[in-house]
Formats: C-alpha cells, sequence, structure tokens
C-alpha cells in the first residue's frame, strides 16, 4: 500500500490559547510529520502560489474572504503521482469552519476515486468544523475516514495521540 501525507501549514503569526503567537514551524506540519513517520510513506506541503499577510488578523480576514467568494488560490505546485497513493492523509489548519482554499484548489486537481482519504486538522477550539463534509464532496468517490482534530497550541504534545490514529486508518485501509 502507497501512502502520502499532503498538508498546508502556516508558520508565523497564529492564533494560540487566546493570544497571537509566533510559530518557527506550522502546527500542522509538526502533526504531518507525526502522521508519516508513524504511517510512512511520503509527505508533500501545498505551498499557496500568494504570501497571506504576516499579521494574524489580516490574514484572517482575506482567508474568510476567500472562503466567503469560493476564490481559487493557485497552489506552486501538484504531485504529479498522486493517483499511484492508496490512503492519502489531508491536513490543515482549521480556517473559518473548514479548510483553507488552496487546499481545496489542491484537492479538485485529482480524482479521488477509490482513494482512502484521512484527514486532519490543527484548530484552536473549532476541531473539524465541516471540513470533513466538505472534503466528501471535493474528493467525492474516495472513501473518508473519520478524522483527527489536534488543539494546535498542544500539537507537540500530542505525537502518541496523532501516531494512533494514523496507524489506525492505516489498518483501516489494509483490511479487506
Amino acid at each position: 500500500m502507497k501512502i502520502l501525507t499532503v498538508y498546508f501549514s502556516r508558520k508565523g503569526n497564529n492564533y494560540c490559547n487566546g493570544r497571537v503567537c509566533f510559530l518557527e514551524r506550522g502546527n500542522t506540519d509538526i502533526a504531518s510529520e507525526a502522521v508519516q513517520h508513524a504511517a510512512g510513506g511520503d509527505r508533500f506541503e501545498i505551498v499557496p502560489d500568494k504570501t497571506y499577510p504576516s499579521n494574524y488578523y489580516a490574514c484572517t480576514v482575506e482567508a474568510q474572504a476567500e472562503l466567503r467568494l469560493s476564490r481559487k488560490v493557485p497552489v506552486k505546485a501538484y504531485k504529479d503521482d498522486l493517483e499511484t497513493y492508496d490512503l492519502v492523509f489531508i491536513g490543515y489548519p482549521n480556517w473559518w469552519g473548514t479548510f483553507p482554499m488552496a487546499v481545496r484548489t489542491f484537492l479538485a486537481h485529482y480524482d479521488w476515486t477509490g482513494k482512502t482519504v484521512a484527514p486532519f486538522c490543527t484548530n484552536e477550539g473549532s476541531g473539524l468544523g465541516r471540513s470533513e463534509r466538505d472534503l466528501a464532496k471535493v474528493c467525492a468517490g474516495a472513501r473518508l475516514l473519520p478524522g483527527l482534530a489536534i488543539h494546535g497550541a498542544e500539537v507537540q504534545d500530542k505525537e502518541a495521540e496523532i501516531a494512533a490514529w494514523a496507524r489506525r486508518c492505516v489498518n483501516e485501509t489494509e483490511e479487506p
């Protein structure tokens, strides 16, 4: 079985436990590394072909406008061989109740028929929001496993929880 972990993450100014803090590495980047270590396979970062404002609040306003207007956010690259993977973990921060529009752009590029998708998101209290329902639409034809919500400010302390979830997803995909 071939496994891929794709993710979008934002480093820099982020919301952490009720205040804005600076992150050297984005929370979803950290979580995606834990997923890959537990499940194996490859890892690919979704990078928007634009720079979001470094100011956290300006970034949230821009992200909200993108979502409200269903604005396509181009990405710098696609994974050329995604069709060869059986299980795809998809990681993202929860922005306004779902995944960022750059993630939507990336996902809409592919045919998900016959794939198994396992979503995980970092958040500061909103959980997975409606992202699983939105993933089911954009990844039509995929088998969607139950997702994992990770409190972003605690991501570095959640490696064991993330690893256990990732291994369950692998086991569920391998079962006939």
